[in-house]
C-alpha cells in the first residue's frame, strides 16, 4: 500500500507592475488639487474628519479632566460591584435543638432589644423542605439585622411546640421581647407564604 504525502501549496509572491496597456510614464496622470481632496475626504468620511477636528480643538486641561472623570466612574462601579458580591444570597437558619437552646436565644435578643424569626418545620412536611430554602433567601436580604432560627418539632419536647401555640407545620413566628407579635401559617404557595412573611416583618417594624 502506497504512502499518502499531503503537503501544503507554498503561495506564490504577487508580482508588482503595470497591467499590459497601459503607460508606465506618471506624467501623463491629470493633477488633482488638494481642494478636490479635501471635499471628497469630508464627504465620504464626515465622522472620521469630524473626531480628528475635536480632538485637535480640544485642550490638555478637558483631557485631564476627562480621563479623571472616567477613572472615578470605573472606580465607583467596581466599588458598587463589590458590595453587591459581598452581601451573601442565602443565609442558613440557625438550628434551636433544646428548650434550654430556646430559652437562651430569646434571653440574648431580649438583652439587645432584637426581633428574630423562628420557623416552627417537621422533617415529614414536605411543604417545610420546599420553603426552606427560600427562607433562607429572605433570611439574606435581612443580614444581619435580622437572624432566623428553625425548629424540628420532632427533635424538641413536645411542651415547647404547645408553649409556642404551633399546631401547624410550616408555622413562622416573629418574636420580640420574649412574647410572639405575629406569625404566618405556610399552607399555600411558598411564594405567598414568602411574600406574607416579609409584610410581616415590615408591618412590626422589627428593621
Amino acid at each position: 500500500m502506497s504512502e499518502v504525502l499531503r503537503f501544503r501549496p507554498t503561495p506564490r509572491p504577487l508580482r508588482l507592475g503595470t497591467p499590459r496597456g497601459t503607460s508606465r510614464d506618471f506624467r501623463l496622470l491629470p493633477r488633482t488639487s488638494n481642494l478636490v481632496l479635501n471635499s471628497l475626504s469630508t464627504k465620504h468620511f464626515p465622522e472620521k474628519f469630524n473626531v480628528i477636528r475635536s480632538e485637535s480643538s480640544s485642550s490638555p486641561l478637558s483631557s485631564s479632566a476627562s480621563a479623571s472623570a472616567s477613572k472615578l466612574s470605573a472606580w465607583t462601579q467596581e466599588t458598587s460591584l463589590q458590595d453587591h458580591h459581598d452581601s451573601p444570597v442565602s443565609v442558613d437558619l440557625h438550628t434551636i435543638s433544646t428548650e434550654t437552646h430556646f430559652d437562651r436565644v430569646l434571653a440574648e435578643a431580649q438583652q439587645l432589644e432584637d426581633s428574630l424569626i423562628i420557623v416552627w418545620m417537621a422533617s415529614w412536611c414536605r411543604k417545610c423542605i420546599y420553603l426552606k430554602p427560600k427562607l433562607e433567601k429572605l433570611a439574606a436580604d435581612y443580614y444581619p439585622r435580622l437572624k432566623f432560627y428553625c425548629v424540628d418539632v420532632n427533635t424538641v419536647p413536645h411542651k415547647l411546640v404547645t408553649r409556642a401555640g404551633v399546631t401547624k407545620m410550616p408555622t413562622i413566628q416573629l418574636w420580640k421581647d420574649g412574647k410572639i407579635q405575629a406569625e404566618v401559617t405556610g399552607g399555600h404557595k411558598a411564594y405567598l407564604v414568602i411574600s406574607e412573611v416579609r409584610q410581616m416583618i415590615e408591618n412590626e417594624g422589627t428593621v
